[in-house]
C-alpha cells in the first residue's frame, strides 16, 4: 500500500477528479440538512455517476450500465434527480 502525500492534489488524480465532479454537479447546488441527508445525496449521485452519466474513457457509455432492453421508438421520458438539478432520459415503449 502506498499512501498519497498530504496536500498534494496531483498525487491521486482520479480521486481528485471525482471529488471535483461531485462538487461541481451536485454539492455546490444542494443545501444539505445534515450528515444523513448528505450521505443520501452522495449515494444517489454515485448511482447516477456510475449507471447513467456518460464517460469519455468508455466511449460515452456509463461504467456500470443498467441492463435493459430499450425500445427504438417511443417517447423520451425525463426523470429529474435532486429536484431537477440533474436529469436522466429514458425511452419508453409506445
Amino acid at each position: 500500500m502506498i499512501r498519497t502525500p498530504v496536500r498534494a492534489p496531483k498525487a491521486n488524480a482520479y480521486a481528485e477528479r471525482f471529488v471535483r465532479k461531485v462538487r461541481q454537479e451536485c454539492l455546490d447546488w444542494t443545501l444539505t440538512r445534515g450528515r444523513r441527508h448528505l450521505q443520501t445525496v452522495l449515494d444517489d449521485y454515485v448511482g447516477h455517476y456510475n449507471q447513467h452519466r456518460p464517460h469519455r474513457s468508455v466511449d460515452l457509455a456509463p461504467p456500470e450500465p443498467v441492463p435493459r432492453a430499450a425500445p427504438k421508438h417511443g417517447p423520451v421520458i425525463r426523470q429529474p434527480l435532486f429536484g431537477g438539478l440533474i436529469n436522466e432520459y429514458d425511452r419508453r415503449a409506445a
